[in-house]
């Protein structure tokens, strides 16, 4: 290939195609946007407003509160947070003083915190009053020695924060402060503001974001205070460069996820702008939203836009002030492209990633006339991608031809936390092998058509069926299980389980779900349960899930054309 990067002659006219990044770290960036714009509004939450000046005050304090319940520089801080003001504080504080972020998923039951709080040798946990019967169950297996315990009212105006605990009872704990327990608010008031040395390195490991495997053991993946930087800036130039202190953005990726972390949390606050956190995203509370303070920018997974495209008011709602759309997690089709650009048309950005990249590594352009559904966009700045044979992965396919796909450059992660087979195995050279199955058009647009490791993304999460299989064997009626991916016009995909039952026994649908939910995320829950007499398999007896897989599509594929 005589250019290494060919993709780089459709960049949009005047976009950079090289970039030297400015070696500014996330909390950093903070600090500077809060000397300069003091004033402005950094963080909405359901009326609550904290403008950089707060934030920067209240990361202070925190930072304080952290290093005096003995963390030191390189420890883990697990933050077991939804898209509240706290997860914003304790982020950037922790950040601040050289701690080691351990984003967890707030909807993880206790078997899946016991697993990664070990894994990733968390000390400190801060955490939500909701989820602390969750956390107290699991607490002495694991290394856990402080936890800080937040409450949803602890940054609400008035009169919503003293109505909270009456009107939702049923999410709403009374925590009590005791030894190695200790309330968020109480513990930020007794320390100083006073600005606390920033500790951030450029090169040095910033947090530990998990994703799953083949093997169905969540892997963390270690990001320093680089990757994030570096993702912040390439969004910058290729997927929301023309964002103003001031503007506003709805924050619905949640922020454990890379997406919410790097592009809404990081981009943000880099730029000045005005974060809108949404905790739990519904089609009623993002319109809610999007009436009362309208959002320049509204980033959504395509099960969001779908949602939104059927609400009415929705449909019928004044955007003349939204400037942009930033779509991730999968694809977006045509139908969606038009109905949102009916509505408002402005530049609806597409883009592909993973955690191991920090989020975005590819991204159809700011300002791209092109309009090509199916397509994750371009590299992004300073990112190159190949498309490698799927047997040895060394053979370099041909464009137009498929095969796995493999990034490097700054924003991809040096490995996994403790994992050192798994690093081996996934990132040789500096290159990173995805797993993903795709391929490059005539104009050099990526098309991600497969997943080589069988990952399944319902509804913008993840959900890894080996993980899924391992549940299903523990019921006692299973004797053997297998679950796939298949079609679903509102998640994108939905996960179905073909059970083969012990000879004798008897087992119904909502029998085997019911069990799935004691020990899952509602989004890794089979939403299918299909009953067979037995599992295609191999010569040497592993089970064909790829097989099953196809079955399905086919017989999809029958039912459309019917």
């Amino acid at each position: 290939m005589a250019n290494s990067k060919p993709w780089l002659s459709n960049y949009p006219a005047g976009m950079p195609t090289e970039y030297e990044y400015e070696k500014t770290t996330m909390p950093a960036s903070l600090t500077r946007v809060a000397n300069k714009y003091p004033q402005n509004n950094a963080l909405l939450f359901m009326g609550k407003k904290i403008t950089y000046g707060e934030l920067e005050t209240l990361v202070n304090q925190f930072a304080r509160a952290l290093t005096d319940l003995g963390v030191k520089k390189g420890d883990k801080v697990a933050v077991h947070l939804p898209n509240i003001p706290q997860v914003v504080i304790t982020n950037y504080a922790a950040l601040k003083i050289g701690a080691v972020l351990v984003m967890v998923n707030p909807l993880y039951t206790e078997r899946e915190l016991e697993y990664q709080f070990n894994d990733s040798d968390a000390r400190v946990l801060v955490s939500l009053d909701i989820l602390m019967p969750r956390v107290f169950n699991i607490k002495d297996k694991t290394k856990l020695e402080s936890i800080v315990c937040c409450h949803l009212n602890d940054y609400l105006a008035f009169p919503k924060k003293q109505l909270l605990p009456l009107l939702k009872k049923d999410l709403y704990n009374k925590i009590t402060p005791q030894e190695g327990i200790y309330l968020f608010k109480d513990l930020i008031t007794r320390y100083s503001s006073e600005p606390v040395e920033d500790q951030s390195s450029w090169d040095e490991l910033a947090a530990l974001l998990y994703t799953g495997g083949t093997t169905g053991v969540s892997k963390g993946v270690m990001l320093n205070h680089s990757h994030f930087s570096c993702g912040i800036q390439n969004t910058k130039l290729m997927a929301l460069p023309v964002t103003e202190p001031g503007e506003k953005v709805l924050a619905i990726f949640p922020f454990f996820h890379a997406a919410g972390f790097t592009q809404i949390q990081g981009f943000g606050i880099w730029e000045g702008v005005t974060l809108s956190l949404i905790p739990r995203p519904s089609a009623e509370l993002i319109v809610d939203e999007i009436k009362k303070i309208k959002p320049n920018y509204l980033p959504g997974v395509p099960t969001i836009w779908v949602q939104l495209l059927e609400n009415k008011d929705f449909c019928t709602m004044d955007l003349s002030f939204v400037k942009g759309f930033l779509s991730g997690a999968a694809p977006l089709s045509l139908d969606i492209i038009n109905r949102m650009k009916e509505l408002r048309d402005v530049d609806m950005v597409s883009g592909y990633g993973l955690t191991e990249t920090t989020s975005l590594a590819t991204v159809t352009p700011w300002g791209d006339e092109k309009v090509k559904p199916g397509t994750v966009g371009l590299p992004m700045q300073n990112i190159d991608c190949k498309i490698m044979d799927l047997e040895v992965g060394t053979k370099e396919m041909p464009q137009g031809e498929t095969g796995e796909i493999i990034f490097k450059g700054p924003i991809v992660t040096e490995g996994y936390y403790n994992k050192e087979e798994e690093t081996r195995e996934n990132i040789r050279d500096g290159w990173l092998y995805t797993g993903d199955i795709g391929y490059f058009d005539d104009d050099w647009y990526l098309y991600v058509v497969d997943r080589k490791k069988d990952m399944v993304i319902a509804g913008g999460y993840n959900v890894y069926p080996v993980e899924v299989d391992d549940i299903l064997y523990q019921h006692p009626k299973v004797l053997e299980a297998c679950s796939v991916g298949v079609p679903d016009q509102y998640r994108g995909e939905t996960l179905k389980a073909f059970i083969v039952v012990r000879e004798g026994e008897t087992l119904t649908e909502q029998e085997l779900i019911d069990f799935c939910k004691e020990k899952l995320a509602a989004y890794k829950v089979p939403r299918q349960v299909e009953f067979v007499d037995e599992l295609p398999k191999t010569a040497v007896g592993k089970i064909l899930r790829r097989k099953l897989r196809e079955q399905e599509l086919e017989k999809t594929s029958k039912q459309d054309s019917q």
